[in-house]
């Protein structure tokens, strides 16, 4: 088998709430998200989405994802996609870096395999370690009672586990994690994530005045070393993601005690042949992960289903249904929240369907 054509597809995903802000003053009302379809010679596709949460969240961007599958997808006609390993030694020989440009190539090509092979990608993954997966709720920072009133209406709808996005004034977000510790059941699990935007003086104030209270710490500050002094500081539960890129940092991060969870982001570290290593190296260290991705629809949240699927349930800390958040469908076949849950489908591959109108004609091919 081998590559004959990638297709390329941009596709703007409006939010139901109208706007995800985080820390900082960032928000995002209209993600900008990339679909990538690998055709083979034999007729197959495999299919894959990348969707960076903004310009101002990671080292990635909307536009940075098909710049630079313009730099990969013509080094990638004639390769055989089934060889993965190849596939990304080729990537990276071609492109140094920038792994969630990358990522969207791994990801089909882990689909095809599984059609190839009439698998579901979990079963690639390791197999069925579970039979669905509980979700978290991204809370948009707001005001406090605002922040509450709508973890009260997600908690009616099945969650059980919530990530407050906080990172912003210290003074309210100590209101903020009070304000919505207070509508939780004891059995609920609250994530202050301040996505990097706290300094280490306002992150130790706001540890420090959180102490009693049930909840997780997540990204204090921007770098490691400072999230690492802030650990050392709290006995809260501690969680790491934007300083987590990769296997290097892990290993580090293992080695140091510097968390008691991750955020395990698909593309962040380019793709579910990378993911899947940092998961096993989790689980083997006894670290729970959140299993994600930095934004998406309806393939991005079907690749994510098929990681923690095959993910002990007592190391899928928890997993995210993004196709919920937006307004538009791209596939069919997607996996679906049920009270508080998703699962991933048995089909082949991934066992989704683009809906091509949705996607519209592609926005560059490459053959």
């Amino acid at each position: 088998m081998k590559v004959s054509k990638i297709n390329v597809f941009q596709v703007d995903l409006p939010l139901k709430e109208g706007r995800y802000s985080w820390s900082n003053g960032n928000f995002v009302e209209v993600f900008d998200s990339t679909v990538v379809e690998i055709v083979t010679d034999e007729g197959l596709k495999g299919y894959a989405e990348c969707c960076p949460l903004g310009s101002a969240y990671l080292p990635s961007f909307a536009r940075g994802v098909r710049a630079g599958l313009e730099e990969l997808a013509p080094r990638l006609i004639g390769q055989d996609p089934l060889n993965i390993g190849e596939i990304n030694r080729t990537m990276d020989a071609a492109l140094r870096g920038h792994p969630y440009a990358k990522a969207p190539i791994d990801i089909a090509c882990w689909d095809l395999l599984g059609k190839a092979t009439n698998q579901p990608v979990y079963a690639l993954l390791g197999g069925s370690a579970q039979d669905d997966v509980v979700l978290y709720r991204a809370i948009s920072q707001e005001a406090p009672d605002v922040m509450a009133r709508k973890i009260e209406g997600y908690a009616a709808e099945g969650y059980t586990k919530f990530q407050l996005k906080v990172g912003g004034d210290a003074n309210e977000d100590i209101a903020r994690i009070r304000a919505t510790r207070d509508v939780l059941k004891p059995s609920d699990l609250l994530v202050a994530d301040a996505n990097t935007g706290w300094t280490r003086h306002e992150a130790a104030r706001v540890v420090g005045a959180v102490t009693a209270l049930d909840v997780y710490i997540e990204q204090p500050c921007m770098t490691y070393e400072e999230c690492l002094s802030i650990r050392r500081r709290t006995g809260l539960p501690f969680v790491l993601d934007e300083v987590v890129d990769g296997p290097n940092m892990l290993v580090r991060s293992l080695a140091e005690d510097a968390m008691d969870c991750i955020n395990l982001k698909i593309s962040k570290v380019g793709g579910l042949t990378q993911a899947k290593l940092m998961r096993d190296l989790c689980v083997s260290h006894g670290i729970p992960m959140t299993i994600e991705d930095t934004w998406g629809g309806d393939i991005t949240t079907a690749a994510i289903a098929h990681l923690a699927r095959s993910t002990p349930a007592e190391f899928t800390f928890s997993a995210t249904d993004f196709n919920s958040y937006g307004t538009v469908v791209i596939a069919e076949g997607a996996p679906k929240r049920v009270n508080g849950r998703m699962t991933a489908a048995d089909r082949p591959g991934l066992g989704v369907t683009p809906i091509f109108e949705a996607l519209g004609d592609p926005v560059a091919s490459y053959s």
